[in-house]
């Protein structure tokens, strides 16, 4: 699967798969390609292809610690 990632501006990015487009900005819920948790978009580097995410709702107790992920391993939230 290929992913085109176009600069923005603003805060975010364009990420295109075939003919759905699917725009990426801080605070969007997504879900990673690997499992159907919802994460939230913390940070958005289009330039490299990346984004900081945390699993969604936070968890009370420990927190939802942040990590980086290549945008080509996220989708839209469904």
């Amino acid at each position: 699967m290929q992913n085109l990632t176009c600069s923005s501006p603003g805060q975010g990015c364009s990420l295109e798969e075939g003919v759905n487009p699917m725009m990426v900005h801080q605070g969007d819920c997504v879900n990673l390609d690997s499992d159907d948790d919802t994460y939230q978009v913390i940070g958005v580097d289009g330039d490299h292809d990346r984004c900081w995410v945390r699993r969604w709702p936070l968890q009370s107790n420990e927190g939802s610690p942040v990590f980086e992920i290549s945008l080509e391993r996220i989708r839209q939230v469904g």
